[in-house]
């Protein structure tokens, strides 16, 4: 069952500042989809990932057969010892191939290491969704906030208007003093600036909703926190296996591994096949006899290998040892930072809940509060200071109860990212997911452009392109 069935709630309106009417509520989990689908950040780093796809088609490419082709033509013009006139002109057209036969697994481990550097990368791309899904989740839950805040402080200028009218009318019969009167005209001019500031506010969080989700913020419709029902150590251990960033710090590791064991290689011997075909023609020859066309096939077969390059491959041995121990090193810093972050989730998200809970106690005994003062205040028991007091305390206590819940939801959705679930598939959003190894298993055997396969590579970049 997906995560995102909301909570029954009223729709929320945003027609004071977008100008519209009764239109069908987003859910967060249409704006998750749209954001998914809009994210400029998710693209670059798909595109970076088909970058190291790429790295991998070329390590394959480099244990095919190297054929190349070369053509000339030259002229030569001069004079014999007998001072006749001679002019030579030749054409030479020449294939070479050449292929490795053997070089101590250098490019095997190469293809290797370009593996898990594509399995990193892959793990990274997860990593930016989750960001993008948190982005979107805070920006949906702030336009809601800002708009539940703008609604309260209208409703509370509404409120001190009436109670300004109220004790204009009790100061003409003598009830109140222009103090009372004041005291409520101070109060009004507040609430006016506050309405002010919180429009303001929801603007920002409509830009950046936008920019999040890559539309503009519609009607959003109420959504409860996600369901957490993993506990702490749970939560912690499923991170450690599955969280994007461990992941990839893993597949670093060991692309590290494979790095030293190539710079290892490097310093056996290579065995390579070469050979060519080289067509002379005298295309034609004055003043001597005309020359037959020469043809010219050869076949070699190469070994070789370093004797001494002044310590450079060892040092490259040596460097690569010290970026594998670098890469294990992160590895930990990772898992214990991930560890960390899911730590502090939970404890925020304790927090949340006891805050919403504390506030829905202090609404409710604030509501009762401001009902009595207002009541004794119509009996002349209670001055307009006590009741624009307890109005004042009750608006501070919804307020506090709407950014409670707020933040309950938003640290909910934090705990699955602190998880590594904070992803399209997790989420069940209706979008067309984008497939990592799609891309990669065209490009894996390195084909070439006049291939089948490559033609269908031409139509995927330019249907990206489009």
């Amino acid at each position: 069952m997906s995560i995102f069935k909301a909570i029954a709630s009223t729709a929320l309106t945003l027609g004071l500042l977008l100008g519209s009417t009764a239109l069908r509520a987003d859910t967060l989990a249409d704006a998750l989809a749209a954001g998914y689908e809009n994210s400029g950040l998710l693209e670059q780093n798909r595109a970076l990932l088909r970058v190291a796809d790429e790295d991998v088609a070329q390590a394959v490419a480099a244990l095919m057969p190297i054929i190349n082709w070369s053509a000339q033509a030259s002229a030569v013009d001069g004079q014999t010892a007998a001072r006749s006139f001679s002019q030579d002109v030749n054409a030479q057209i020449q294939i070479s191939a050449e292929l490795t036969l053997y070089d101590g697994g250098a490019n095997r481990l190469a293809i290797e290491a370009q593996k898990e550097l594509v399995l990193a990368t892959r793990e990274s791309l997860i990593g930016d969704e989750q960001q993008v899904m948190l982005r979107i989740v805070q920006a949906y839950m702030n336009v809601r906030r800002s708009n539940e805040f703008v609604s309260l402080r209208d409703s509370n200028l509404r409120l001190i208007t009436q109670e300004l009218r109220a004790a204009q009318d009790r100061f003409e019969v003598g009830e109140v003093t222009r103090t009372d009167v004041s005291l409520a005209e101070a109060r009004l001019a507040s609430a006016r600036s506050q309405l002010a500031a919180e429009q303001g506010t929801l603007a920002r969080a409509l830009a950046e909703y936008q920019a999040a989700v890559g539309k503009p913020a519609r009607n959003l419709a109420a959504t409860g926190p996600a369901p957490v029902g993993q506990s702490i150590p749970q939560a912690i251990d499923l991170a450690q296996r599955q969280h994007p960033a461990i992941r990839q710090a893993q597949h670093s590791v060991a692309a590290a591994e494979l790095n030293i064991a190539r710079a290892e290689a490097a310093m056996r011997p290579t065995v390579s096949l070469n050979g060519s075909i080289t067509i002379d023609d005298p295309v034609s020859s004055f003043g001597r006899a005309d020359l037959e066309q020469l043809d010219t096939e050869q076949l070699s077969l190469r070994i070789g290998g370093p004797i001494y390059q002044g310590g450079r491959l060892s040092s490259q041995v040596r460097q690569f040892m010290a970026r594998r121990d670098a890469s294990r090193a992160n590895l930990l810093v990772v898992s214990q930072g991930v560890e960390q972050t899911v730590l502090n989730a939970y404890s925020q998200l304790e927090v949340a809940r006891a805050s919403r809970d504390a506030s829905e106690r202090q609404v409710r005994a604030a509501q009762a509060a401001f009902d009595g003062i207002r009541e004794e205040a119509t009996l002349g028991a209670r001055t307009t200071l006590d009741v624009l007091n307890a109005e004042q305390e009750l608006l501070d206590a919804r307020a506090n109860l709407i950014s409670s819940m707020v933040d309950e939801t938003v640290t909910s959705y934090t705990v699955l990212s602190a998880m590594g679930l904070l992803t399209a598939r997790h989420l069940e959003l209706n979008v067309q997911e984008y497939d990592p190894a799609a891309y990669y298993n065209l490009v894996k055997d390195s084909p070439t452009a006049l291939s089948q396969q490559g033609a269908a590579l031409d139509r995927v970049l330019e249907a990206i392109g489009n």
